[in-house]
């Protein structure tokens, strides 16, 4: 069947946040300071390190509007996230990549719900090299390992004005099944198809040179720790780990720091799919950064206990409002408005009242 395509466009408007929790049929704190009719107990989430930062500032916020409903986020990369889900261990996953066949997540088991999104930086650890370009294909013969140091012709040739070292290149790579993975592998096979043969997917069978962490902030680690390191990290790790970050080369050919705006400018350009997910990698526009990744909540399309559906549901109704005013300070790029309705639409009709 031929899904359904739709731009996205916009940003967030003052109209969709004040819907609040109400969307969902909170009632709002009363005046003794409890939380009304609002949902409470405990749900729990496993998945995706890549939005961490950014589930753990909203969760912390939303504990202020509803203390009665206590929310868990266990940062277990996507991979877990989606098994978990698949046995039932989890209320609700958090997953960078889509469900695949050998996930364990039975077809129609579940809806996406997009949150936000946020650049994959390529980090590295070279002293004296305080700014860096990569050109697609140079970017994709470095993670294939077939440029090893860091003076490669290649290299200089995009960085006339740097000085670079021999130093053998190490690649710093995730250990465990990763949505993170899913998306920078994707976009080198996308945008260097004849140097990038290694395929894409949670888990990459990565060359020699490489040192595997788990989540994000293991590669993180290892890049702050292995000069001569390189890889890939989300925007919010890289930032807190201090991390120097290069710019890459997008589809127009224009070589675009890791930024806030660069994302928003590549969401702009993308298509969603009628199950909502979007692919904003590699999107055209001088402006947009081209390793730009969406990130997901999996819910479940029946919950065995109404008082777990409602938490979910409350508490995938704040991301989606007044939770996106947290997206920025925490290094993630808020959706764009139409987006943002179809993924209140889509929450409000999976998890009814």
């Amino acid at each position: 069947m031929k899904l359904n395509r739709r731009a996205i466009f916009g940003g967030i408007t003052a109209g969709t946040l004040a819907l609040g929790l109400a969307a969902c049929g909170g009632g709002g704190n009363d005046e003794e300071g409890g939380s009304g009719d609002l949902a409470s107990g405990e749900i729990n989430a496993s998945g995706a390190s890549f939005p961490d930062a950014y589930y753990a500032a909203a969760i912390e916020a939303y504990a202020e509007v509803n203390p009665d409903l206590s929310v868990t986020y266990n940062s277990t990369g996507s991979g877990t996230g989606k098994s978990e889900f698949g046995e039932g261990l989890n209320d609700f996953a958090g997953t960078d990549s889509l469900v695949g066949d050998d996930d364990g997540v039975e077809a129609g088991s579940f809806q996406y719900i997009p949150t936000v999104a946020a650049p994959i930086t390529v980090s590295y650890n070279l002293p004296g090299v305080d700014a860096l370009q990569l050109p697609q294909d140079v970017l994709a013969g470095i993670f294939a390992g077939t440029i090893t140091t860091w003076n490669d012709a290649t290299i200089a040739a995009a960085n006339p004005d740097a000085t670079l070292p021999a130093t053998a290149i190490s690649l710093a790579v995730r250990s465990d099944g990763s949505g993170t993975t899913t998306n920078f592998s994707k976009f080198l096979e996308a945008a260097a198809p004849e140097v990038w043969t290694l395929g894409s997917g949670d888990t990459i069978e990565w060359p020699g040179n490489a040192i595997a962490g788990e989540k994000n902030t293991g590669v993180a680690q290892i890049i702050q720790d292995t000069e001569g390191a390189i890889g890939y990290v989300d925007l919010a790790d890289a930032t807190e780990s201090n991390l120097v970050t290069a710019s890459i080369e997008n589809a127009d050919g224009a070589f675009v720091a890791p930024t806030l705006e660069g994302a928003t400018a590549a969401l702009a350009g993308a298509q969603v799919e009628a199950d909502l997910s979007y692919n904003p990698l590699n999107a055209a526009g001088a402006e947009s950064y081209p390793i730009t990744a969406p990130t997901y909540i999996l819910i479940r399309t029946e919950y065995e206990d109404p008082e777990v559906a409602a938490g979910v549901k409350e508490f995938v109704n704040y991301l989606l409002t007044d939770g996106q005013a947290l997206a920025a300070e925490n290094n993630f790029a808020a959706l764009p408005t139409s987006l943002q309705e179809q993924a209140l639409e889509a929450l409000n009709s999976t998890i009814a009242d």
